[in-house]
């Protein structure tokens, strides 16, 4: 089973403690380091410097957001890092949600998918050396009217790999059908269908299988004795994922947590974070919303939550620490890469 890092927010006050980090997880095996963007680093500039900090170690955005540059940059961002990198870079694309597109960006959100898609399909042209001529929906180049020509970018081809973020039915299945890999989160091993049939779907009606893409999900993961404890700690991260990390109409991971199993725990955790009752959220987060999305507990514990993982079709655990100091988490992955090691 191969193995990620996620590095992101927690670079904001010590990037050095990050670069140290990721160092350590190139030493100890790990296969990538994904570099996060939302409203606190972007993915670029991290990935970047670590291009020079590493030698293996892959590189991936997880995610690049689609609103936050035009299809053309981002395929110019991507190309960059994957020379800087030495051919290590993997681009990672999602839609973020209204939240960030509309609220941070100024960007319409209408059309999400349609939008993704044009996008992959304009970078994969770029990556290919071919000259951007595109007539989508929302993509138009060069620009109808405009005194502009095609142009093609002046970098070699590459052959980078393109993977997406998607939780939505349809999104998912445009992913089996045409991404390279899967980024997933909000993933419970537990109830795997909730997600993977669409990505199945989508797959077959490309005429291939889940097992020509990489099936990677983000796993929260905590090793230690004092299980009730570290259950604990994590609550409240559940509760602001639940009620915040979207808009009150549009929340992809509260959506992708009630389809397994669990709708009526996560629209009360959400309309009691809307409503400003943050303690009340945290404390309607019921231990299954945390314990069934990730791998807490002994080290024995922990182990089993990854053979179930590696069981129903999961090909790359993106591990994230619940720690800030990087000492710590350091440590986590010593013992998780421990633990992993023969699935």
């Amino acid at each position: 089973m191969k193995t990620s890092v996620h590095i992101g927010w927690q670079s904001l006050g010590d990037f050095q403690s990050t670069v140290d980090f990721v160092q350590e997880a190139e030493r100890l095996g790990v296969d990538c380091a994904w570099a996060s963007e939302a409203w606190w680093t972007d993915a670029a500039t991290p990935l970047a410097y670590l291009a020079g900090q590493t030698s293996k170690i892959k590189l991936g955005s997880h995610i690049m957001q689609i609103s936050a540059r035009t299809p053309a940059m981002t395929a110019m961002t991507a190309l960059t890092l994957n020379g800087l990198s030495n051919g290590r870079f993997i681009l990672g694309l999602g839609v973020s949600g209204p939240q960030v597109v509309e609220g941070l960006h100024g960007a319409p959100y209408k059309g999400p998918l349609t939008r993704l898609k044009e996008t992959v399909d304009i970078v994969r042209m770029a990556f290919r050396g071919e000259r951007i001529q595109y007539d989508g929906k929302y993509h138009q180049l060069p620009l109808p009217g405009g005194e502009g020509k095609a142009l093609k970018l002046l970098h070699e081809p590459a052959d980078i790999p393109v993977m997406l973020a998607t939780l939505g039915p349809k999104a998912l299945e445009y992913t089996g059908a045409s991404a390279d890999g899967w980024l997933g989160t909000s993933f419970s091993p537990d109830h795997p269908e909730a997600l993977m049939q669409h990505l199945e779907r989508g797959a077959k009606s490309a005429g291939r299988s889940l097992s020509d893409m990489e099936l990677q999900t983000a796993c929260t993961v905590v090793i230690g004795e004092d299980v009730e404890g570290m259950i604990e700690a994590q609550r409240a991260k559940v509760a602001f994922q639940m009620g915040a990390m979207g808009s009150a109409k549009t929340n992809f991971y509260n959506e992708a947590v009630q389809r397994a199993g669990y709708a009526e725990d996560a629209q009360a955790v959400q309309s009691l974070w809307v409503a400003g009752k943050r303690d009340e959220a945290r404390k309607r987060v019921p231990d299954a919303m945390i314990t069934k999305f990730g791998a807490i507990g002994t080290p024995e514990m922990v182990r089993e939550r990854f053979k179930v993982y590696k069981k129903v079709g999961i090909s790359s655990l993106a591990f994230r620490f619940a720690d800030n100091d990087a000492k710590t988490n350091i440590s986590q992955l010593e013992q998780a890469m421990d633990l992993v090691k023969g699935l």
